[in-house]
């Protein structure tokens, strides 16, 4: 369990099409708030409805994505969903040029990407499954882990100098490029892949729609798993829109400051990412999954403290290293987790259903935090958001329960 096990030649263009899409994702963090700021001169209310609403309407898309994705194969699905990523990233800059950008076209253009991310990551995490072995599933998920921490170091503040210098288009046209480039290396990859059987009615059934859910809410441990990470994560992403807003506005941070306050601490999360498969083989995953969890919950309270000059620019990076440093060890071992516990006939659902809950959790939450700013202020509501997320812990599960075989339960559920 060193991570540095090879996984062979399918798994390479894999990761090396992951890679390509984190890099052009993290060229383009913030790149929408920064827009509705900087460009459509947007306050914080409409900052966060951005978020809210591409995330919300995303994830009400997507539900119906999860059956129709678990009976295709995957990876034209993943193609499919790179290139549809691609064109509606592209269509920001040409109408930015045409002078036709609008705030009602970012909402949009955020639906189609939200929709596109989560279909694209359900069906990965099980072609993942089918592609490599069990035992190498936390190295690989470890891989892809360090691949999106490592992004995120190098990929903001390239993008914030770039926007310096040639203009807040030029990373979304980046991003946009990455996931074409991230298509032709999944059709790089190569052999075939067999259509998954479907058992019973060949048409899409109503009730097929919840199936990721009852699966998850029946699992002892995935269920408890499951609350906390979409409150975590609606609570994280809830303040990102707020922080864009107090950091460029009041404060007076410059894009490139912005970027480097939450790319240069992401050398914790590549960090613990590579731990992850070393602490699980020693301690186990349960206990892993715990003690990272819990402290996780206990860092971002501290930006509700954040001031001007290089004092506030220390304490969001001290804050940020110790809160991503948690979610890289947690993070792969959730997945891995998730993946070894779920029959790979309900993969595609349970992955769909968990995305689209946390994407509606951060829907609602940005929407809420957003009227709360606008009531008390952006710093206010942040701190509100950290109080809140120390109470997080007591959603983890304290102890393991020995699930049951995965056939035992897809047969217990069918």
């Amino acid at each position: 369990m060193t991570g540095r096990r090879a996984l062979g030649r399918q798994f390479g263009w894999l990761w090396a099409a992951f890679v390509v899409s984190s890099y052009g994702t993290g060229l383009r963090f913030g790149a929408f708030p920064m827009i509705a700021v900087l460009v459509l001169h947007s306050g914080p209310t409409q900052v966060a409805a951005l978020a809210a609403a591409g995330r919300a309407v995303g994830a009400l898309v997507a539900v119906p994505l999860g059956p129709w994705v678990e009976f295709r194969r995957k990876r034209p699905v993943m193609v499919a969903m790179d290139l549809i990523r691609c064109a509606a990233l592209l269509s920001v800059p040409a109408a930015f040029a045409l002078g036709r950008l609008s705030f009602a076209q970012l909402l949009v253009v955020s639906v189609a990407v939200a929709t596109a991310d989560i279909a694209f990551r359900a069906a990965s995490g099980a072609y993942l499954k089918g592609l490599v072995p069990p035992e190498d599933l936390l190295v690989a998920n470890g891989r892809f882990e360090s691949t999106t921490w490592t992004a995120t170091v190098v990929g903001p503040p390239l993008g914030g100098a770039a926007i310096g210098m040639f203009g807040p288009m030029t990373t979304v046209v980046a991003d946009a490029v990455s996931y074409l480039l991230s298509a032709l290396g999944l059709r790089a990859i190569g052999g075939t892949e067999p259509r998954p059987a479907r058992a019973g009615a060949a048409r899409l059934r109503a009730g097929e729609l919840l199936e990721g859910w009852r699966y998850v809410l029946a699992h002892a441990t995935l269920r408890p798993l499951f609350f906390n990470a979409i409150v975590v994560n609606g609570l994280i992403m809830a303040t990102e829109p707020l922080l864009a807003v107090l950091l460029l506005g009041p404060l007076g941070f410059a894009p490139w400051q912005y970027g480097l306050a939450f790319a240069a601490p992401c050398v914790g999360g590549l960090i613990g990412s590579r731990l992850a498969p070393r602490l699980v083989a020693r301690f186990g995953q349960h206990k892993v999954m715990f003690s990272a969890g819990v402290l996780r919950a206990c860092w971002p309270v501290g930006l509700a403290f954040v001031r001007p000059g290089v004092p506030g620019l220390v304490l969001i990076m001290v804050v940020q290293f110790g809160l991503v440093t948690c979610c890289g060890l947690f993070n792969p071992v959730l997945a891995t987790y998730r993946l070894d516990h779920t029959p790979s006939d309900r993969v595609v659902r349970t992955l769909t259903a968990w995305s689209v809950s946390s994407g509606a959790a951060i829907a609602a939450m940005t929407a809420v935090w957003g009227l709360l700013a606008a009531l008390t202020g952006p710093r206010t509501a942040i701190a509100v958001a950290g109080v809140l997320l120390l109470a997080t812990p007591l959603l983890l599960p304290r102890r393991e329960h020995a699930p049951l075989d995965t056939r035992e339960q897809a047969a217990s559920l069918t």
